[in-house]
């Protein structure tokens, strides 16, 4: 199993999180036991921005086994397809998602089996194939 995950779940295990941070490790810890976990470079940027140095960012992902995988082309084009889309239809209203939030789920979509997320009410509207486990619900929602 080739397990995405969001800064959402990695967040809450680092910080950690008071109300999500012992739900989002089981999960985390159950991705690990049964495969691959792997974070795009938008994830990686923004989980390494609540660490002090690069040395204390890449020892936490290594002790965790999260391994860098790059968004191909096939994603990164579905992603901007997507985006133009929301854009369209978000026309005269506030936009609250940005392109990085695109990337990490057309990324999960074409390059893991699932992705680990709190953020499933996004995933779910934009990335209908996209398999979710939200440690938050303690289920797999599609």
């Amino acid at each position: 199993m080739r397990s995405a995950v969001d800064s959402s779940v990695l967040l809450d295990v680092l910080l950690p999180d008071p109300v999500f941070g012992a739900a989002s490790a089981a999960l985390l810890r159950k991705a690990i036991d049964s495969g691959e976990v792997i974070a795009c470079e938008i994830v990686w940027a923004e989980v390494r921005a609540a660490f002090p140095n690069d040395e204390v960012f890449l020892d936490a992902f290594e002790k965790l086994q999260i391994q860098f995988d790059s968004t191909g082309r096939e994603a990164s084009q579905m992603a901007g397809s997507i985006w133009k889309q929301y854009r369209t239809k978000a026309k005269g209203t506030l936009r609250q998602h940005l392109i990085p939030d695109f990337i990490v789920g057309a990324h999960a979509t074409l390059q893991a089996d699932v992705l680990l997320s709190r953020d499933r009410g996004f995933y779910r509207r934009y990335f209908s194939k996209l398999k979710l486990l939200d440690p938050s619900q303690g289920r797999s929602i599609r």
